[in-house]
Order: C-alpha cells, then sequence, then structure tokens
C-alpha cells in the first residue's frame, strides 16, 4: 500500500508533522501526481514500475507558518519554498525574490562578513531563481547584511512568512480551458479553487461559494451556492487535455478542501468497483490540519537535533563547490553550524534488518526525496558481528543540490564503539576550512551521539537543472539516541552525565548580563519590524519610498546587529570560564551608538505627529498601516514600534545601575561601568523629555484609530491619564463601558456589535466644575462612585475591586484640580450624525473619522491596551505604561503538554 511507503519515509525522518507532505510522481507527458495512501503502488496511476521515481514534497501549504510547531518541519518547508523559487513556480518581484533569498543565504552562511564576502560574487555559486543576474545579486547582498544575528531557525521562519504573503505562494498550476476554449491554469489552495491566466489571478473560488465539485471525463465542474455569492452561474465548467488530468486536479481538490476546511473527517472503506460504477470512491485519509495542531501539542518531544545542509549550490566539474572560507555560521545561535557543502546525505529509506529488502536513495534536494531502485549489495561489519546487509550505490538525482541529514531511526543505532576508528577516517576525508571546528564538531558526535557508519559507492547522473556530477564515497549516518537520558542545550546534544559536571556561573553579574542579550535579541527583532518588515511595505507603492519611520530606525538597526554578536560571545566566554568582563562593552558600545540616538530623538516627534497626519488624512496609508499590524510579526501597534530605542536608553541606565550596585569599587568593570553611565545620562536628560511627549502623542494617536465617533482626539495641550473597563449604571442595571480619562475631559463609550467590534463614543463629560461622590447606597452594588458634572449631568460606576476603585479615585480627583488650575481647556464635541459609507481606497480630501475604526470599518485590533483592559475587566494609567518601560524582560520558558510528558520551550517577551 502507498501508506506502508509514506510511513516508512517519515519514520526514517522523524517526522511528527507528517500530513503535511506526500510522495509525488510525474507522468512522462510531464503530470503530477499525488502518491494514493490507499492503493497500492502497484496500481498507481502513471506510475512506472520500471524506474519509480518519487519526490518527498510539501502537499498542503499552510496560510500560516507559525502554526508550525517543530523547526524541523519548517525546514522541510523551507527547502520546498528553495525549490518552487529556483524552479520558478513561486514568481514575484526582484523585491521579494531578493528578500527571500538572502534569508536562504543567511541561514546556510550565517551573517555577513566583509572580509569573506568582498562583493556579490559569492552568490554566483546559488541558484535561487531562473533570471538570476548580477542585479539581483546585489539586491540580495543588501538584504544579507541587515539580517545580521538571525540565526537559522529565524531566517527560515522570516522566509516562510515572506513567502506566504506571495501571491504564488503554494500555486501549482493544472492547464485547463473555458468553455470558451480560452487557455487558463487552475490551482487549488487553502482558501479555494483560483483561476489564473498564465499566471494572473482572475478569479477565486473560495470553499464557502462551492456547493460541488465533480468531473465528468475531462470536463471538471464547480457548483456554486444560487445565492449571496454575485457570480452569474451556479456551475462553472473547465476542460482538461484528458480524463486522468481532470481527476487528477479534483482529487487535489478533495484533499484541499478536506484538510483545510474539516474539523475531522471519516475514513472510509473503499469498495471495490462493480459493474456499472456509480463514480470515484476517492475520499481524503489522513488527519486534516485541526487535528494536526491538537495532536502534536499532545504529542510533542523534543526531537533530537538535525543537521542542516550547506549545498544550495550549483556544482561543476564532476564536484561538489566547497564552501566559502569560513562557510560555518557566525549568526546568534553558535550551535546552528552548517554541514558543508562536500557532505551529501545518503540514509537508508528501509530498515537494514531485512536482508530481502533493497535500500533505496533517499535526497532531499530542494524539498523533494528521490528513490532509486538498488543496484549493488555490500557488507557492513558492526560491533564486532559480521551482518550480511543489502545496501546500494546511491544514485542522486539533484534539481538543486540540497541535502538534509535527517536523523537515522533509533533501532539502527546498536554501538557505539566499533565506529571510533571510522569517524578518524571520515575526519581525514571530509574537508572544511577549519580544522578546530571539524576536531570539535567530531568529538562532540563522538561522546554525545550513537552513530552507525555505512561505505557508499556511488555516482550522481546528470540532474534535471544542468546540475553536474557529485562523487560520494564515503558517509556517516547520524543516530542520536532518543532515550531521556539525553539532554538539548542550545542545539546540541548532551549526555545527562556531562550536564551534571558542567559548571554554569554563579556570580549575579553574569545573570545581568545575560538579561541584557535576551533584551538585545527582543530589541534588534523589535527594530527589524520597521527596518525590514515595514520597508518592504512601503517599497510596493511608489510614492511611500522616503517613508520617514523607516529612516528614523535604519541606522540604529544597522548598529546594534554588529553589538548583539559581540554580545553573545561575551557571554560564551563566560560560560566557559575564560577571561570576560562586560563593563568595556558597555562603555564602548554606549560611546558609539549614542550619536546615534541623538539624531533619533531630534527627528522622533516630528516622525510621529507626519504619521499621525498621514494616518489620518490618507485611506491608502491608513489601510497599508492596519494591514500591516495584522501581521503575525507586528505583534504591537505600528508607533510603539518606533518608540522602543528609547525605552532600551531605559533599560540600559537600569542594567548599568544594577552592575554597579554589584560590583564592588576595586572591580575592573566598575570604572567602565560608571563611564557608561555618566556617559548615557547625557542623552538620557533629553530623552525623558522625548519620552513624555512621544509617549503621550502615540496613546492619542491610538485611541483615536481605536474609538469612532469623536472628533480629532488629538490636540495641543491634552494629555492622557487612564483607561479601563467601569460598569456604568442605567435603568437597564449596569453595563460595561470603556473609559478614557484625559486632562480635560472624561469619555465613555460601548463596544459595537459584529463585524466592528469598535468602541464608539456614547458620551463624554467635560472636567471643569466635575465633584466626585464616594459610594452609593441607592445601587446596594460595592466599589461604586458617581461622578457629577455640570448641570444635571452624573454617572454612577463601580470598579471591579477596592484597588481599582482607588486608581480611579486618584486620578480623577488629580484631573479635576489640575484643569480647576490651568484653566478651561477646548474640547471638541461628539458627532452630531454617523459618517456616510464612502470608498475605503478611494477618494479625496480630509475625514476626521478615517483613523478611527468606525471610519476605516476594520474590526478592533486585537494588540492594543484597549483591547487587553476590555477583555480583562481592568485599567492601565499612563504612569503605569512609563514604569512598564523600565521593567522588560524576555528569555526562554518550559510550557508542560497537558497528554503527554513533553516540555516546549518557549520565547517569552
Amino acid at each position: 500500500m502507498g501508506r506502508v511507503l509514506f510511513d516508512q519515509v517519515c519514520k526514517q525522518l522523524h517526522l511528527l508533522e507528517a500530513d503535511y507532505f506526500g510522495l509525488e510522481y510525474q507522468e512522462p507527458n510531464g503530470t503530477k501526481y499525488w502518491l494514493d495512501l490507499e492503493k497500492p503502488v502497484c496500481r498507481q496511476v502513471g506510475l512506472s514500475l520500471v524506474d519509480p521515481l518519487l519526490r518527498f514534497c510539501v502537499k498542503f501549504y499552510t496560510p500560516d507558518p507559525g502554526q508550525l510547531e517543530e523547526e524541523f518541519t519548517r525546514y522541510l518547508f523551507c527547502l520546498q519554498i528553495k525549490r518552487d523559487l529556483s524552479q520558478g513556480y513561486l514568481q514575484c518581484n526582484d523585491n521579494t525574490a531578493a528578500l527571500m533569498a538572502s534569508y536562504i543565504v543567511q541561514a546556510e552562511c550565517g551573517d555577513y562578513v566583509i572580509e569573506d564576502y568582498p562583493d556579490h560574487t559569492y552568490l554566483s555559486t546559488y541558484k535561487f531563481v531562473p533570471h538570476q543576474d548580477q542585479e539581483l545579486e546585489r539586491r540580495i547582498m543588501e538584504n544579507h547584511k541587515k539580517h545580521a544575528g538571525q540565526s537559522p531557525a529565524e531566517a527560515d521562519l522570516n522566509l516562510l512568512e515572506t513567502a506566504r504573503r506571495c501571491e504564488l505562494y503554494g500555486m501549482k498550476m493544472h492547464p485547463a480551458k473555458d468553455h470558451e476554449g480560452v487557455p487558463l491554469n487552475l490551482a487549488v489552495a487553502h482558501m479555494g479553487i483560483i483561476v489564473f491566466q498564465h499566471y494572473t489571478k482572475i478569479n477565486t473560488f473560495s470553499w464557502a461559494k462551492i456547493r460541488k465539485i465533480s468531473f465528468k471525463r475531462k470536463r471538471f465542474l464547480i457548483k456554486l451556492h444560487p445565492e449571496g455569492y454575485g457570480y452569474y452561474k451556479d456551475t462553472v465548467e473547465f476542460f482538461f487535455e484528458g480524463r486522468n488530468e481532470c481527476k487528477n486536479f479534483w482529487k487535489k481538490c478533495v484533499e484541499n478542501h478536506g484538510f483545510f476546511r474539516c474539523s475531522v473527517v471519516k475514513r472510509v472503506i473503499r469498495q471495490k468497483t462493480r459493474v456499472l460504477s456509480r463514480g470515484s470512491s476517492f475520499r481524503y485519509s489522513g488527519k486534516t490540519q485541526k487535528q494536526i495542531v491538537e495532536f502534536v501539542r499532545d504529542n510533542y518531544v523534543k526531537r533530537q537535533t538535525f543537521q542542516r545542509s550547506n549545498s544550495f549550490r550549483q556544482t561543476s566539474g564532476g564536484r561538489a563547490l566547497q564552501g566559502s572560507e569560513g562557510a560555518g555560521y557566525r549568526g546568534a545561535t553558535p550551535s546552528s553550524s552548517l554541514m558543508g557543502s562536500s557532505s551529501i546525505s545518503a540514509h537508508p529509506l528501509l530498515p537494514l534488518g531485512d536482508p530481502a529488502l533493497g535500500t533505496p536513495a533517499l535526497s532531499l534536494s530542494c524539498g523533494s526525496m528521490t528513490l532509486d531502485s538498488p543496484t549493488t549489495v555490500t557488507s557492513v561489519s558492526m560491533g564486532g558481528t559480521s551482518h550480511r546487509r543489502d545496501d546500494t550505490a546511491m544514485s542522486y538525482r539533484t534539481l538543486t543540490s540540497i541535502d538534509v541529514h535527517s536523523p537515522a531511526t533509533p533501532n539502527q543505532g546498536q554501538s557505539h564503539r566499533h565506529t571510533m576508528g571510522a569517524h578518524q577516517q571520515q575526519q581525514r576525508i571530509t574537508s572544511s576550512t577549519d580544522g578546530d571546528e571539524v576536531d570539535k564538531n567530531h568529538e562532540n558526535t563522538s561522546k554525545a551521539e550513537n552513530n552507525n557508519l555505512f561505505y557508499v559507492n556511488g555516482k550522481s547522473e546528470k540532474g534535471q537543472n544542468g546540475i553536474g556530477e557529485i562523487n560520494v564515497n564515503v558517509n556517516v549516518i547520524n543516530t542520536p539516541d532518543l532515550s531521556p537520558e539525553k539532554h538539548l542545550k542550545n542545539g546540541e546534544v548532551e549526555d545527562s552525565e556531562i550536564r551534571k559536571t558542567k559548571r554554569w556561573p554563579t556570580d549575579k553579574a553574569y545573570y545581568i548580563a545575560k538579561e541584557l542579550l535576551m533584551t538585545e535579541r527582543t530589541y534588534k527583532k523589535d527594530l527589524d519590524v520597521i527596518n525590514v518588515w515595514f520597508r518592504e511595505e512601503v517599497s510596493r507603492e511608489s510614492d511611500l519610498e522616503s517613508e520617514p519611520a523607516v529612516g528614523l530606525i535604519e541606522l540604529l538597526a544597522d548598529a546594534h546587529g554588529p553589538c548583539l554578536q559581540e554580545m553573545e560571545t561575551r557571554l560564551a566566554r563566560w560560560e566557559s570560564n575564560a577571561r570576560h568582563n562586560i563593563g568595556d562593552f558597555l562603555y564602548n558600545t554606549l560611546l558609539n551608538v549614542l550619536p546615534l540616538y541623538d539624531q533619533y530623538l531630534e527627528n522622533l516627534i516630528p516622525v510621529l505627529e507626519k504619521m499621525e497626519y498621514s494616518m489620518r488624512t490618507s485611506r491608502r496609508f491608513d489601510q497599508l498601516c492596519r494591514d500591516f499590524e495584522s501581521q503575525k510579526y507586528c505583534y504591537l501597534p505600528l508607533t510603539s514600534f518606533l518608540l522602543k530605542p528609547l525605552q532600551r536608553l531605559l533599560h540600559y541606565n537600569s542594567i548599568i545601575d544594577r552592575l554597579l550596585d554589584h560590583y564592588p569599587k576595586d572591580h575592573t568593570d566598575f570604572e567602565d561601568c560608571l563611564a557608561a553611565r555618566d556617559r548615557l545620562g547625557e542623552t538620557l536628560l533629553e530623552g525623558l523629555t522625548v519620552l513624555n511627549q512621544a509617549e503621550n502623542l502615540v496613546q492619542l494617536c491610538e485611541l483615536q484609530r481605536d474609538i469612532s465617533g469623536f472628533d480629532n482626539l488629538v490636540q495641543e495641550g491634552r494629555r492622557f491619564i487612564r483607561q479601563g473597563c467601569l460598569q456604568k449604571y442605567s435603568h437597564k442595571g449596569f453595563q460595561q463601558r470603556m473609559f478614557f480619562l484625559f486632562s480635560d475631559i472624561l469619555l465613555y463609550t460601548f463596544r459595537t456589535q459584529q463585524p466592528t467590534q469598535c468602541f464608539r463614543v456614547h458620551g463624554q463629560l467635560p472636567l471643569k466644575g466635575v465633584t466626585i461622590q464616594d459610594g452609593d447606597n441607592k445601587t446596594g452594588t460595592d466599589f461604586v462612585f458617581v461622578i457629577h458634572g455640570q448641570g444635571n449631568q452624573s454617572l454612577t460606576v463601580a470598579a471591579s475591586s477596592e484597588e481599582e476603585k482607588a486608581r480611579w479615585l486618584e486620578d480623577l480627583n488629580m484631573a479635576i484640580l489640575q484643569m480647576e488650575n490651568e484653566g478651561k481647556m477646548p474640547y471638541l464635541t461628539t458627532k452630531s450624525c454617523i459618517l456616510g459609507s464612502v470608498d475605503e481606497l478611494g477618494g479625496g480630501g480630509i475625514d476626521l473619522d478615517r483613523g478611527s475604526c468606525g471610519g476605516a470599518k476594520d474590526s478592533q485590533r486585537s494588540n492594543t491596551t484597549v483591547h487587553v483592559c476590555w477583555h480583562r475587566n481592568t485599567s492601565i494609567s499612563y504612569s503605569d505604561q512609563l514604569r512598564a518601560f523600565q521593567n522588560q524582560l524576555s528569555g526562554f520558558l518550559l510550557r508542560k503538554f497537558k497528554n503527554s510528558n513533553g516540555w516546549q520551550k518557549l520565547w517569552v517577551v
């Protein structure tokens, strides 16, 4: 059965999230089929049994790669993206292609180092896109420079995040014609069936529109729901070249619908064909996406490390091209080293214990697995006992030479002692640019992993893309032990005995420096949200290329990449008990970057004011920002990321103060820390003033976007004080309302119903002449107070606790007192009418409510403090947020799974 073969491949790879993948084969006429897991291999349509060739590929392209739990699964997805990009399936503009290629280079080569890569020619050995030229390579190099500090796993995730936003992500074209004979391309994806003319999308039939899909010989039929979707026909026909091509696409549609749209798929036993068939009995038989997510969360176990290939290079002259000098990874995670390109994976697909079975070759080349037939037999001596094995002279068919060094199955690891001599031989054969690193890696392997060695003689055939031959003589299959005594730390495998004897630093300064490193990683990622992701968004709009927010952050982001690397090096030396210090690093770093921060402080307020004006007056820019904030990597409002450098200065000051409290005056780092604090203090004198103005402006801007029904909230002299939930009393009883306290006015809002769920102003109360009455005996509810306005206006409200009530009373009394001392402040009234509906992305003029959720008709953003206060039934003040800036923490925590003994490592901010 096809399932036996597929399960064996997944077992070989130790792949937990297996249902995203499948085995693909191709007919001589070019039609590609997925291996039917419920049918015997000999009955697969179009599969040649003379020379069977199957590829292990991504079958279901998830719209959110963040849902992939395992790093190894994301790595396999990246291999597939590389293959799609290099073969022209994933077509995009040159800017996006250069960005994706730069993430590929970052994952394989590590950080850009000008000594090793003086110009773009180091990229010429790579095959990224079919139309690759020198100009594209220069763009790739410029993007590569900006990724300093990213580990391979981070680069993989960024590659997937970029790829998934491309229009042709996961689209595999199937040629067809419409009823008028016009040539078209059909594709199926998570959202439905998409129609292309060449590579231009002209229509999408979402699964919600479709009532039924069927085929009759060469005709493919889409039956739509009769009402509500605006299509002029209820049945749409497309014509394929033949019946097999038509049924093949129909089966792919059935599988995609079952995987993405269904919660559970019933396993139906397929009946044998009767005399008169009533149609195909094919149904999707795997797990759905929802089931995969639940299954992985319940059964997740920390997998052993896997080795990344460094062979995404074109080969020539009958050999694999060697990596450039220092090709080992230089990024943020030293343990995430890459394998040299001369190492080719040759893992057995079937168990070696059965002498009757040959061992097909397995190669994941750009996300594909190649299965070939066995040709020779060799003998291997293991553990002092000679066992006859049927092995294979592996034949590698490479599209572009990428290889996955996947861990072999645990039952292959019988012994370790017999492999020591083989390791020494392998060390002599394997070429590398750093001999010390090779010795260290082999030493670690010999101590921590259980290995088997297989001698394989093979010669590759000519690749499909003109790739040269690769000669393989010796290969090592690393077989890590999966027993619970093994522990993973920083990507390395450690024995429990070694871990017990390992001594971590106990000095308090080490943990302060560790906090500095962890928060620096988060800070660098926050800067990249603007410098990389937002830059890419605005670059697509010709009139937004000079967006000032990008220029404000760019120099800081470039400067902090090398700082992060140096910091990691210092901590690594500290952990190895080598000579270490942190004071000189802080002083030198601040001496270099503080001039950039002085420039940043000078330009911050004008940039924020310009962004507020653009959001308020330009529908297109406001919609661009809202779309950007809906992305996963933008976990805060966009303007909040512009304040991160200011917050970082406060955290630097806190770190230095704690180091000075810890070190005695005669310590070598004390003088450096003291000098660093003095230099930082000069910048913070201006920075604190700017921080108060900027944070107040950001709060007003964001509240303007979250509140509808109120004229321009951003006014000179108005200060934000507190926001939060209170229960307002009316004739219906107490109802939850969102209150916003400013220096001159109190607003209270209600949350609208679906679909927008925005906050609309229900009323306003100017603070001039307001009095507060503590308690109200009429309602009989705890934590009640009454706000009396001018005239007969009054509000009876209840807090959630005595502490919340005290906070509101304190802030209200303070605001009322200041209002009386300063005199009357101007305020605008609630809108008298609801704005008419206008085109969200078009039209001219200025709309004062355009920046609000009511004007843009977007749903309430989930990454704002308004959202948190509403759902937590609490409040937060301006002073609370300023205190939070000085107390930020980042690091790893372990999450315990409910139904298993596994733990998951999570990065928490």
